[in-house]
C-alpha cells in the first residue's frame, strides 16, 4: 500500500518546544535541544509504528504569501519565536537531511497549502495520506483517503482523524464547513479576525443552521440584537477570514513519488549529529548499543564519565551561528608553510628560535585520550600566521625523552607565554616526561568560554566561526570512532605533519582573534587572573590523584547486596507477589492495579504507569512498601554506579584515581569533573555518605583535610544585595536561618521553633533560585497562601534582597547578560522573550547566576593561591579534590597546621567582601570523617 505522511514541520517543532519548555532539555554546553528531541521522537515514532512508504516534511519560508498581501494584519501579532526555538530549526533541517527525507518549501505559500496540494495529488495517485499536524485547520482536507495524524501528547496516544471524526468533532455535515466555522470564529494565533462576538460554540451552531458564512450573511435579518449587528457590519471581515482559513490546493509543486520514498537514514550525518546533541538514547535506538559519544583529546578535556552523562566539553554548538557547514577555506586551498623538523640540529635550531619569542603556540600529538597514560607522538609549534613546525618523537621512550628534553628550557621559561587549545592536556602529558610547563598561559578554549559561555569552544567550530576555515578532521587520519579506530603512530609522517602543524597554526590565529574579544567583553582580567592560572592548579590536582580503599568498597558492596536482598524479600512479602522491582512496568502494575495506591495514577505515553522518584515520594506516606522500593533503588544505584565502579577507575601505574576537571562546561563558571564525576559522590543519605569512607590518605602518616565554605551563596547574596539585616546577622555570627525565622515570624531568636527555622531555611535557599509561593508550598508541604505570606514577610524584612532581584533582572534586560563580582558574564538570550515561561526561566537565572558564579570564582581564586603557597613553601601535602564549595587535601601530619593556616587565609580572602566569610576545616582518616 502506498502510504504517504506529510509532516507540518514548524507546527511540530513548536509543539515539541513548548511541551518541554518548563523543563528545558539542555546539553552540557547549554544548548536547549527540547524542540529537536521532541521532533526526533515524533519522527521515529512515525517511521517505526506507522511504517510509511513515502514521507516528506514541509515548512513555510520567510517570503510573504497572498494572505499577507491581501490582509496586512495576517499573523502580524503572532508572538516572537523564542530564541532557543529559532536556534533549533537549523538542527531540525540537519536531522531531516540525515534521515534522507525530502524537505519541501515554496516561497509565497504556507506549509498548509503545500501539504493540502500534495495530499490531494497523492490521493489521485492511489495513496493513503496522513497530514501530521496538531493544527485544527487541516480538518477541511480529510477525505476517504486523507487523514489527520495528531501525534501523541501528554501520555495520550496518537490520534487519527478521518471524515467521521471531523464531522463529529466540528458538529458539521461536510468537512468543508470547517473553513466556515474558522471564518466566523477566527484564529487569535494567526490574527484571523472572524466576526466579533462569535466563538467556537456559536460558530458551530450558526453553520449548522445556515450552512456557511455566505449563508449566514444572506440570512442576517433572521438574527437578533448585537449578533445581527455584528454579522451585518463585519460581513466582509467574515468572508476575508474564511478565505484566510482556506487551505490552497493549487500550489505549483510536483508530487515526485520517487523522491518521497522512505529509505535508510544516512549514518555519516546522523551519528555525529546525535553525538553532538548528546542524544545517547536516541543514538542507540537508531544505531544500536554500539553508539557512543567519545571525543578526541584534541576537542575535549574529559572523556566518558562514570557518574554522569558524557560531556562534550569543547565540541559544542556555537549558538550565535547556525550549524556550521564546511567553511570555504581548508588546508588544501589555503597557502601555508608547515615544516617537518626531524634531525637533532634542526630541532635544536627550532628550540633556539622559540626561546627568542615572547609568546608561542604549542600542541602535542599522543597515542590516546588519557594524558596520564598516553605516549607522546610529536610536538608542533607556531608563532606566525600560516607557519608551523612539527617535531615527531619515536616510539622508543628513551629517544622520545631526548627530543622532548631539547624543548624543556623553552617550555619551562616563565617569561614566555604559551598558547594552546585545551592546554591542560598538553601540560599533563609533558609532565610525564619531566617537563613542568611554566609562564603565562592563553587557552583559546577557555578564552572563548569566557566570551560566550553557553556555546561551543572546540577548535574546529572556533576556526569555522572566526576564521572561515575547516581544519582537517582526526577521522581523516585514524578513521571513525570505534573499535577499529587507528593510532596516531600509524599515520604517515607527511599527513601527521600537516594535521599537527595546522592545529598549532589555527590555534595561534584564534589567539589573535580572541584577544580583542576578551577586551570587548571585559573578561580579560578574569582570563589572566583566574581561568588561565587555574589550568596549572587543576593539572596538579589531577596529577596528584586520590587514593581509594578497595577493601572498604568491597565490604560495603557485600553489605549492600544483603540489604538489597532483604528489601527485595520484604517487598515481595508485603505485596504478596514476586515481580521485577527494577521494571517500571511491573512495579506500576503492582502499586496501582494490585494495591490501588493511587486511583488517579499517571501513565506514560506508552501506557505504563509512571513510577519515577517524585511519584513514589508523594506516595511514601500511604504505604511502607513505597519506602522499601525507594531504598531498594537507592542501594542498587549506589552499588552499581559507585561502589563497584570506583575500583575499575584506579590507574594501574599510580594506584590512584585521577579525575578530570572541566572548566569550559557550566555557564555559571562552576567546575565539573569526569572519570569519575566527584561532584556526584552521594552526601545526602546515610548509605550514600558511606562511599566517602573509601577515600583515604595515601599513607599512614597522612590525614585528609576537608575545607568547606559555610553558606557561601547566602553570604554572596548578602554582599550583592547589601541588605543590612542579612549583613548584620552574618556579622554577629548568628544562625542565619534562625535569624531569618525570627524576622519573618516576628519572634525573638530564643522563641524560633524548629519548624519555623526549617521554613526560613527553605525560603533563604529558595529565593536564590527564584522559588515561587507554589514551589515553597510544595517543598514544605504547607498551603500556598501560607507560603505566599512567608515570602511576603521575607521581602518586608529583607528589602535589599528584593531590590537586588529587581535590579538584576533590569540589568539583564538592558544588557542581555548579568555578571559576577569578578565580571564573569552569563548571557540570558531569553530575558526579553515574549514567551512568559521562557522569560521567567531567564529572569531566575539573572538572579541566581551572579551568586552562583561569584561562588565559583571565589573557590577558583582560593585554589590558585593555595597551590601557589604549597609550591612556594615547599610543602609535600597535596590538594586532591574540589567538590562544589569544598576542597580536600592529603596532608602529612607534620604539615597540618601549615595547611590549615594557608587554607583559611586563602579561602577567606579570595574575594574582598563586606560580609564575613566562614570556612569549616575537618580532618580525618577518610573523606567522610574529614567532611
Amino acid at each position: 500500500m502506498k502510504k504517504l505522511f506529510l509532516l507540518d514541520g514548524m507546527a511540530l517543532i513548536y509543539r515539541a518546544y513548548f511541551a518541554l519548555s518548563k523543563v528545558p532539555r539542555l546539553t552540557s554546553y547549554g544548548l536547549n535541544t527540547g524542540a529537536i528531541l521532541g521532533f526526533t521522537n515524533t519522527l521515529l515514532d512515525v517511521l517505526k509504528n506507522q511504517n510509511p512508504s513515502h514521507l516528506a516534511v514541509v515548512f513555510d519560508t520567510a517570503a510573504p504569501t497572498n494572505r499577507h498581501i491581501e490582509f496586512e494584519a495576517y499573523k502580524a501579532h503572532r508572538q516572537e519565536m523564542p530564541e532557543d526555538l529559532a536556534k533549533s530549526i537549523p538542527y531540525v533541517f540537519k536531522l531531516i537531511e540525515g534521515f534522507n527525507i525530502p524537505l519541501i518549501t515554496k516561497d509565497g505559500y504556507e506549509a498548509d497549502d503545500i501539504i493540502g496540494t500534495l495530499a490531494k495529488k497523492a490521493e489521485l495517485e492511489g495513496f493513503t495520506v496522513y497530514c501530521m499536524t496538531p493544527d485544527k485547520d487541516f480538518g477541511q482536507l480529510v477525505s476517504d483517503n486523507i487523514f489527520i495524524y495528531k501525534p501523541a501528547r501528554m501520555g495520550n496516544g496518537a490520534e487519527v482523524l478521518g471524515v467521521p471524526e471531523i464531522l463529529e468533532k466540528w458538529e458539521i455535515t461536510d468537512v468543508s464547513q470547517v473553513i466556515d466555522i474558522l471564518g466566523l470564529w477566527g484564529d487569535a494565533v494567526d490574527n484571523i479576525p472572524g466576526i466579533p462576538g462569535i466563538g467556537e460554540k456559536t460558530a458551530k451552531k450558526l453553520v449548522q443552521e445556515y450552512g456557511s458564512v455566505e449563508g449566514l450573511i444572506a440570512n442576517a435579518d433572521k438574527l437578533k440584537g448585537k449578533q445581527q449587528e455584528n454579522v451585518i457590519n463585519f460581513s466582509e471581515q467574515g468572508l476575508i477570514s474564511k478565505k484566510l482559513a482556506t487551505i490552497l490546493l493549487d500550489v505549483p509543486v510536483e508530487l515526485d513519488e520517487e523522491s518521497l520514498k522512505v529509505i535508510e537514514p544516512n549514518k555519516e550525518i546522523l551519528e555525529p549529529f546525535f553525538a553532538e546533541l548528546e542524544f545517547r538514547t536516541l543514538g542507540k535506538r537508531v544505531f544500536g548499543e554500539d553508539f557512543t559519544v567519545v571525543d578526541s583529546a584534541k576537542n575535549t578535556s574529559a572523556q566518558m564519565d562514570l557518574f554522569a552523562a558524557p560531556i562534550a566539553t569543547t565540541d559544542n554548538t556555537n549558538e550565535s551561528e547556525d550549524i556550521p557547514t564546511s567553511a570555504a577555506n581548508n588546508i588544501h586551498n589555503t597557502p601555508h608553510k608547515y615544516t617537518l623538523v626531524e634531525n637533532i640540529k634542526e630541532i635544536e635550531g627550532l628550540a633556539t628560535d622559540l626561546s627568542k619569542q615572547k609568546i608561542f603556540c604549542f600542541d602535542t600529538e599522543s597515542t590516546g585520550l588519557d594524558a596520564l597514560t598516553a605516549e607522546i607522538v610529536g610536538l608542533s609549534f607556531s608563532f606566525e600566521k600560516g607557519k608551523a613546525y612539527y617535531v615527531p618523537t619515536p616510539a622508543n621512550a628513551e629517544q622520545a625523552q631526548q627530543i622532548v628534553n631539547i624543548f624543556k628550557p623553552v617550555l619551562e621559561d616563565k617569561d614566555i607565554t604559551k598558547v594552546g587549545q585545551n592546554i591542560k592536556y598538553d601540560i599533563l602529558l609533558l609532565a610525564k616526561y619531566g617537563i613542568q610547563v611554566k609562564g603565562e598561559l592563553f587557552d583559546t578554549m577557555l578564552a572563548h568560554y569566557l566570551i560566550d559561555p553557553d556555546t561551543r569552544h572546540g577548535m574546529d567550530i572556533l576556526a569555522e566561526t572566526y576564521l572561515g576555515y575547516t581544519p582537517v578532521s582526526i577521522t581523516e587520519l585514524i578513521g571513525s570512532k570505534g573499535k577499529n579506530q587507528g593510532n596516531m603512530r600509524d599515520v604517515e609522517i607527511e599527513k601527521i605533519k600537516e594535521y599537527a602543524s595546522e592545529d598549532s597554526d589555527i590555534t595561534w590565529q584564534l589567539y589573535e582573534k580572541l584577544v580583542p574579544q576578551l577586551k570587548e567583553t571585559e573578561t580579560q582580567d578574569l582570563a589572566q587572573n583566574v581561568e588561565f592560572p587555574l589550568v596549572y592548579t587543576l593539572a596538579e590536582i589531577e596529577k596528584n590523584g586520590v587514593k581509594i580503599d578497595v577493601d572498604t568498597l568491597k565490604t560495603f558492596s557485600e553489605s549492600l547486596e544483603k540489604d538489597i536482598a532483604t528489601l527485595e524479600n520484604s517487598i515481595y512479602e508485603k505485596t504478596g507477589v514476586k515481580f521485577n522491582i527494577a521494571s517500571p512496568k511491573q512495579l506500576g502494575e503492582v502499586l496501582f492495579d494490585k494495591l490501588q495506591l493511587d486511583p488517579k495514577a499517571k501513565k506514560t505515553k506508552t501506557g505504563q504507569y509512571k513510577t519515577g522518584e517524585d511519584i513514589l515520594l508523594a506516595l511514601a506516606h500511604k504505604s511502607d512498601i513505597v519506602q522499601d522500593i525507594l531504598d531498594f533503588r537507592q542501594y542498587q544505584k549506589l552499588k552499581s554506579t559507585y561502589v563497584d565502579a570506583l575500583p575499575t577507575l584506579i590507574n594501574p601505574n599510580t594506584g590512584l584515581i585521577h579525575t578530570s576537571y572541566n572548566q569550559a562546561v557550566a555557564a555559571t563558571g562552576r567546575l565539573s569533573s569526569t572519570n569519575p564525576n566527584l561532584q556526584n559522590i552521594p552526601i545526602r543519605t546515610e548509605k550514600g555518605r558511606e562511599v566517602r569512607k573509601a577515600f583515604i590518605p595515601r599513607s599512614q602518616d597522612h590525614v585528609l583535610l576537608s575545607a568547606d565554605y559555610s553558606q557561601i551563596e547566602l553570604r554572596i547574596m548578602a554582599e550583592l544585595s547589601q541588605d543590612e539585616n542579612m549583613l548584620e546577622a552574618f556579622s554577629l555570627g548568628l544562625d542565619i536561618h534562625k535569624a531569618t525565622a525570627a524576622r519573618v515570624y516576628g519572634v525573638s531568636l530564643d522563641e524560633v521553633t524548629s519548624d519555623q527555622r526549617r521554613n526560613a531555611k527553605a525560603v533563604n535557599f529558595g529565593i536564590i533560585y527564584g522559588q515561587s509561593a507554589f514551589g515553597l508550598s510544595q517543598s514544605l508541604g504547607i498551603p500556598r497562601r501560607e507560603a505566599a505570606e512567608i515570602i511576603e514577610q521575607y521581602f518586608n524584612q529583607y528589602q535589599g534582597i528584593k531590590q537586588y532581584m529587581s535590579k538584576a533582572v533590569e540589568f539583564a534586560k538592558e544588557r542581555g547578560y548579568v555578571e559576577t563580582i569578578l565580571k564573569r558574564r552569563r548571557y540570558l538570550r531569553d530575558i526579553n522573550s515574549a514567551n512568559m515561561t521562557v522569560r521567567g526561566f531567564a529572569e531566575r537565572n539573572a538572579i541566581n547566576a551572579p551568586i552562583q558564579g561569584s561562588a565559583a570564582d571565589m573557590i577558583k581564586v582560593a585554589m590558585i593561591n593555595i597551590q601557589n603557597d604549597i609550591n612556594e613553601q615547599g610543602l609535600t601535602g597535596k590538594m586532591i579534590m574540589q567538590v562544589h564549595d569544598e576542597l580536600v587535601f592529603d596532608v602529612p601530619t607534620h604539615e597540618i597546621d601549615s595547611f590549615k593556616n594557608i587554607i583559611l587565609d586563602r579561602m577567606k580572602s579570595a574575594i574582598t567582601m563586606r560580609v564575613p566569610i566562614e570556612v569549616e576545616i575537618g580532618e580525618g582518616s577518610n573523606w567522610l570523617e574529614a567532611h
